[in-house]
């Protein structure tokens, strides 16, 4: 269909929103609004333009017969930091806390816009990490692993903890859990994860860090290495955790169960080499 440039403009960005480290023909924009190649680089470089000055992401080209134009997210420090801080204020709320110093979390995990914004962080973060697949353990888990993995356009593999006939055939590996010091048991479907991927690991607590653990051993029964790891909330406590290398967003510092008092802070996220859009 043959588009003013303002119909251009509006549907490209949609497109790139939607599609996210992928590659895309220029040839793809051309035979699509049937306007010549140098016009339609001049409304990307208006698109990049906008998205770079409005921290969204950031658009590159590649020269070449294979060449083509990619969309990767980003997100500014200042906006992650205002994220953070209201997800901290709400984590502190006394209503939260449960037995044996957890918190009720279904209703953050549950939201769908603050997982979309949550997802866009870790995708940021680990943007040119290479990440081929995000892992995650169900249940908790899946709705930001499947929101990092949209915003990096990469396939979720999930893990359970019993065995569904749905997935076929398994790989399942024993794991000692990091705060119940109980040997448990982890499966993966074999379909799941391809061999030699990179894996990212998406959680969304850890106390001891033994489910971290064990999906890191279970990525390595797949032939695969570790992108890196990504925690929405750890449990600071006295116990040394059994994973060192993760990327947290927010830490439950101190819980006073008589006082019904919480303290949520800042995770580790500003203190590591986090690449910004400033």
């Amino acid at each position: 269909m043959k588009y003013r440039r303002s119909g251009r403009l509006v549907d490209m960005t949609n497109y790139f929103l939607s599609h996210p480290h992928q590659q895309i023909p220029l040839t793809h924009f051309s035979e699509a609004y049937q306007s010549a190649k140098s016009s339609i680089s001049e409304d990307i470089s208006i698109i990049k333009e906008v998205f770079e000055s409005k921290h969204i992401g950031t658009i590159s080209t590649t020269a070449g017969a294979s060449g083509g134009v990619t969309f990767v997210p980003t997100v500014a420090r200042q906006q992650t930091e205002e994220l953070i801080d209201r997800l901290c204020d709400r984590l502190e709320e006394p209503e939260r806390l449960l037995p044996g110093g957890y918190l009720y979390m279904m209703d953050i995990i549950g939201d769908p816009n603050l997982m979309q914004e949550l997802g866009r962080v870790f995708a940021s973060k680990f943007r040119d990490a290479s990440v081929d697949a995000v892992m995650t353990m169900a249940t908790k888990g899946i709705p930001l692993a499947y929101a990092v993995a949209g915003h990096l356009n990469v396939p979720v593999s999930i893990v359970r903890a019993q065995h569904r006939i749905t997935e076929g055939s398994i790989v399942s590996i024993n794991y000692v859990s990091g705060s119940q010091k109980r040997i448990q048991t982890m499966s993966l479907a074999r379909r799941s994860l391809k061999p030699n991927s990179n894996v990212l690991i998406i959680d969304d607590f850890m106390k001891a860090g033994g489910t971290i653990r064990g999906m890191m051993d279970l990525v390595s029964e797949f032939q695969s290495s570790i992108a890196g790891i990504g925690v929405l909330t750890e449990a600071v406590h006295d116990e040394e955790k059994l994973v060192s290398d993760y990327v947290s967003l927010t830490k439950l510092s101190e819980v006073d169960l008589k006082a019904k008092q919480i303290k949520v802070e800042q995770g580790n996220i500003f203190s590591l080499d986090y690449s910004y859009e400033d």
